[in-house]
């Protein structure tokens, strides 16, 4: 338990606070979350436009013209039982991979707070997310882009969405529940997060109040849920989500531009780099701070595959040509963040792991009370979160390559020879063939909300878990912390911020 200058414990509120404005904000954000995930869905969609043309002039918006324009089919349009059952076949799929295929067996951190020691933890994403991809690769090659699940995805996106939604407040609720077996110095190693346990139940719920929450499955042994939660379903899912949008683009259009080629490579290279480097998140704010619930329940599996895909999804139904210089540029932006951030990364991770690193050895720090050594040149003495310049960065070319993004859905005569079969690229309409166009029309400009939502909310995002790095590092080294601002006086943006 922290404790004040006097010696006396702190209370929780001394010590750690509410975070996003306590229980009225984060009942708040535990309703809107799914909202704006709807939103996104329904509203930039490939049955009208997006956004839907309705949206564009509300003197005429009736509920019965938008339930149209977004393709609603009643109640299954949410949730349908394949949609539910493969959602569980996937995490199953990932359980076995993750208990069968050879794994990295490591020790976390000291634990701190309830208990003492290191918890192990068993590492094999990587491998599992290969052989998850070999599986799509050889039946993308033998069916193309018409391989069923690749249909099956497009088609069930929102089904899909609700089944992890679901899976995420379940989850959520669960940790919570189980959190109150944990009895002081408790042998199994099973601590409270120090910032979940506020007493009130919806804060705590929403933060987590368990910090290391496992469960021991039959076949597969013990599972650390945060972790394995971390990097494994909704990480992967994302990678998937993009690639069955380049499959629709190409069944659609009879091509893949090399705008949506650059979205789903630059987030599947950060995906895999991210699972390739799987035991450095025993360092992060995440795993050796942060409790398991909500917020990182439905962050891992649902905003993280489900809204960063948002700018594939959209290039999947309205093909942007960037041309050689607009990929050139998009590109230069992607490798300037993944550079600042994968060099800043490394180089704390190696100070961390071994000072003595002749990489590292050079490099300055200053040594605080608590016996921690502070990085006060090279990267991390340029800024002290330097590593989420790098980040920000990359969501940039997850962005740009929409553009000035919009477009409306119009029915146009097609040709003789149009067979007009799918409902969403052409038809029957009046008796006579046509087919769907694609065209920016009046929405152009106002699909930048969707596209460049992810970019927005990023920075804040950042933002936000910067404000609480600096929180947990005054409270952990105190007065060294402020001398070691004055050394680094920069928060992410050299000479700006």
């Amino acid at each position: 338990m922290a404790k004040g200058k006097d010696g006396k414990p702190l209370s929780f509120k001394e010590a750690h606070g509410y975070h996003f404005f306590g229980p009225p904000g984060v009942s708040l954000i535990t309703i809107v979350l799914p909202i704006i995930c709807y939103a996104a869905y329904f509203l930039c969609n490939d049955v009208s436009g997006c956004p839907a043309p309705s949206l564009l002039h509300p003197s005429t918006l009736t509920l019965e013209r938008l339930k149209k324009e977004v393709g609603w089919h009643g109640p299954s349009t949410l949730l349908n039982t394949e949609s539910f059952l493969a959602t569980i076949g996937y995490y199953f799929l990932s359980l076995v991979l993750y208990a069968t295929l050879p794994a990295q067996t490591l020790q976390g951190t000291e634990l701190q707070y309830g208990s003492f020691g290191r918890l192990t933890y068993r590492f094999n994403a990587f491998y599992s997310a290969l052989f998850t991809m070999a599986i799509a690769a050889a039946g993308t090659f033998l069916d193309g882009a018409n391989w069923v699940p690749w249909v099956f995805i497009w088609k069930n996106q929102i089904p899909l969405l609700t089944s992890n939604m679901i899976i995420s407040y379940a989850l959520a609720t669960f940790v919570y529940v189980r959190s109150f077996s944990i009895k002081p110095a408790n042998p199994n190693q099973r601590e409270h997060a120090p910032g979940g346990i506020s007493g009130n139940i919806v804060y705590d719920w929403f933060i987590g109040r368990e910090m290391n929450p496992r469960v021991t499955l039959p076949l597969f042994g013990e599972v650390d849920i945060k972790t394995w939660m971390e990097l494994r379903p909704g990480m992967l899912l994302w990678v998937i989500l993009g690639l069955a949008s380049i499959a629709r683009q190409y069944r659609t259009h009879g091509t893949i531009t090399a705008s949506i080629l650059l979205v789903v490579f630059a987030q599947s290279w950060y995906v895999f780099d991210a699972l390739y480097m799987e035991p450095a998140i025993l360092t992060t704010i995440d795993i050796i701070t942060d409790g398991f619930g909500f917020m990182l329940s439905f962050g891992d599996l649902v905003w993280v595959p489900f809204i960063y895909v948002l700018p594939a999804r959209y290039l999947a139904v309205h093909p942007v040509q960037l041309g050689v210089t607009g990929t050139a540029l998009v590109m230069a932006v992607q490798a300037t963040g993944y550079y600042i951030f994968r060099a800043t990364n490394n180089e704390k991770n190696r100070f961390r792991n071994n000072p003595k690193d002749p990489k590292i050895a050079h490099l300055e720090y200053m040594e605080t009370k608590s016996g921690s050594k502070l990085l006060t040149s090279g990267w991390w003495g340029t800024a002290r979160h330097i590593n989420y310049l790098g980040d920000w960065f990359m969501s940039w070319a997850y962005c740009l390559p929409t553009l000035i993004s919009g477009y409306v859905i119009q029915q146009r005569p097609a040709s003789p020879d149009f067979d007009g079969t799918s409902p969403a690229d052409g038809g029957i309409f009046g008796g006579q063939p046509v087919r769907a166009e694609v065209v920016p029309g009046e929405a152009k400009g106002w699909g930048i909300i969707v596209t460049y939502f992810f970019m927005l909310y990023f920075a804040i995002l950042l933002l936000h878990r910067e404000r609480r790095d600096e929180q947990k590092c005054r409270n952990k080294y105190g007065a060294d912390w402020d001398i070691y601002c004055k050394k680094v006086p920069w928060r992410i943006v050299p000479g700006v911020y």
